[in-house]
């Protein structure tokens, strides 16, 4: 449809004008008007994307761009929007009506052929609160990672056992889980800044603790009580940060946006035991806490930094019963269903990270260097393929790219435990771990998509369960098999359960596989629901709306 006239009839303020010659076309100047109300617009269809062209006779301005957002959508999915939408507010001059409707801005050039390989950083340039959560992130998740070798290094240098070294990891366990859960439940009932906020003092605190005990002269309780409480309190700024990205960038964006995070995880689990390892060697353990704890003082204050991001319900109680009501989402929706699935069974199958020590002694016939090598291979792979995610936002059919990439995974996997020469396995290990990276960033979108942001948070807090809990259940499992049947049995046979897993998965769960995410490029949809309802009326458009959740 070309550019509306400014000529056309036009109907009381929220009537909605269909044209004689285009039955079944909402004319955009209508909604135009209907939104001014008062004020006259002159808009454009050019494709998918409405075009604001010209603004005059307006006052006053409240979420303008989240009701056309809504709107549009409504449109896209065949709603009819024949009824008042709300007294939105009005324009309060043409400047800051530009400056707020820039989701209307003609479509950009195509990318050149290697900014659509390379991961697209348009979301922070575009979204402040987003650069300040990244960069403040990605100081925290370094300083994390340092505790992270430094508490084991210390449980060795104190007990010179590696059982008790073990034991810190799986004591961690059961905080993770639960407290993933439960903080899923506070952040859709607080304000998700603030639950960021005292996510990073808690997380501090328990890092100071670190630290003191070493001044004190190091007992060995507070290396197990300490970290399992951090693990525990990490599921506030998971689920917190997990909840609110959505609300920071376009609808189109957020896998982009997940694909960053990647990038920073990926960066602090390559970069982070490096820098471990040289800061114990010189400055010491105690001053390795200390950096950790200052690390957080950085991630608070990029989040006191960003506006504040209201709960999605209004009233809700965090508790068991908001944890149960959460689950009860999941049922009946496939593609949510299979998201968490599908990770399960690569996590459990065709995770073989317990084997690496027998296989660098025996199977490889290495030594310490070789173990390193296969412990770094997958997160080499895994930075390497999240810095390449500039096409993620060009996929519809996600479910689908997370079924090849699990696939992909296995298929990696099951070749490694055939491959004895050490750089080809390594460069299997590499591969398997691209393909992960692809399917985490697939998966993650899918799920903050597939929620309404009132539930947004418990979701995120049962995706953190699965995807901490399943490698763990995956080393008893590879675990076991090689003690039954020998290492190389486990991996094999592990990544081909992998495989037929996932091709169970795509066969039981169609939703699942045939999944389309809605073709809306402008805005984030959780935002116009908010706008719609905060207007008087009932949303236009749902951020439950991805196809196939039945």
């Amino acid at each position: 449809m070309g550019p509306a006239r400014s000529g056309h009839a036009r109907g009381a303020p929220g009537q909605l004008l269909r044209g004689p010659d285009e039955p079944g076309v909402v004319r955009p100047v209508a909604i135009a008007e209907t939104l001014v109300e008062g004020g006259h617009a002159r808009v454009a269809q050019h494709g998918g994307s409405l075009r604001i062209s010209h603004v005059e006779g307006a006052r006053g301005r409240t979420g303008f761009e989240q009701i056309l957002v809504a709107l549009k959508a409504g449109l896209d999915a065949g709603v009819d929007l024949g009824r008042p939408t709300s007294p939105v507010g009005y324009l309060t001059d043409r400047q800051s009506f530009w400056e707020d409707t820039r989701m209307s801005e003609p479509a950009e050039r195509p990318p050149r052929p290697a900014r659509r390989l390379l991961i697209d950083l348009t979301p922070l340039r575009r979204s402040r609160d987003l650069r300040r959560l990244v960069s403040g992130e990605l100081v925290s998740v370094l300083g994390t990672q340092l505790t992270a070798v430094a508490v084991p290094y210390q449980v060795y240098q104190l007990t010179r056992s590696s059982l008790d070294v073990g034991l810190v990891s799986i004591t961690q366990l059961f905080p993770l889980v639960a407290g993933s859960l439960l903080a899923g439940s506070v952040v859709d009932a607080i304000d998700r800044r603030r639950v960021l906020m005292v996510a990073q003092v808690l997380m501090a605190g328990c890092s100071a603790g670190l630290a003191v005990n070493t001044d004190l002269g190091p007992s060995l309780w507070p290396l197990f009580v300490l970290p399992a409480l951090a693990a525990g309190f990490s599921g506030l700024d998971s689920a917190g940060r997990n909840a609110i990205v959505p609300n920071m960038v376009r609808r189109s964006e957020v896998s982009t946006a997940n694909a960053i995070f990647q990038v920073l995880f990926q960066l602090g689990l390559v970069a982070g035991p490096a820098v471990a390892g040289l800061l114990l060697a010189g400055a010491g353990v105690r001053f390795v806490y200390w950096l950790d704890v200052a690390s957080f003082g950085v991630a608070l204050l990029a989040v006191f930094l960003i506006s504040p991001q209201p709960a999605g319900q209004a009233g809700h109680r965090p508790g068991l019963r908001s944890i149960a009501e959460g689950l009860s989402f999941v049922r009946g929706r496939q593609a949510i269903q299979g998201a968490y699935l599908i990770d399960i069974n690569a996590m459990v199958f065709g995770m073989p990270r317990a084997l690496f020590p027998a296989l660098a002694a025996t199977f490889f016939g290495g030594g310490a260097t070789t173990l390193g090598f296969l412990y770094a291979a997958p997160g080499a792979g895994a930075l390497a393929g999240a810095l390449t995610t500039g096409w993620v936002s060009r996929i519809q059919r996600q479910c689908l790219a997370v079924i090849v990439a699990v696939i992909a995974w296995g298929i990696a996997i099951t070749c490694f435990g055939l491959v004895p020469w050490l750089p080809a396995a390594l460069a299997l290990l590499a591969a398997a771990g691209c393909a992960d990276v692809i399917s985490a960033v697939f998966r993650s979108t899918i799920i903050q998509l597939a929620v309404p942001d009132a539930l947004r948070g418990r979701l995120a807090g049962l995706q953190i369960a699965v995807v901490t809990g399943g490698p763990r259940v995956g080393d008893l499992e590879s675990g076991a098999v090689a003690a039954a049947f020998g290492d190389t049995v486990s991996v094999v046979s592990g990544g081909l359960a992998c495989i037929a897993g996932a091709l169970l998965l795509a066969r039981l769960m169609p939703g699942f596989r045939d999944q389309r995410v809605s073709a809306d490029h402008h805005g984030s949809v959780a935002s116009a629901e908010r706008s719609a309802a905060s207007a008087g009326g009932e949303p236009l458009a749902r951020a439950d709306d991805i196809d196939g959740a039945g």
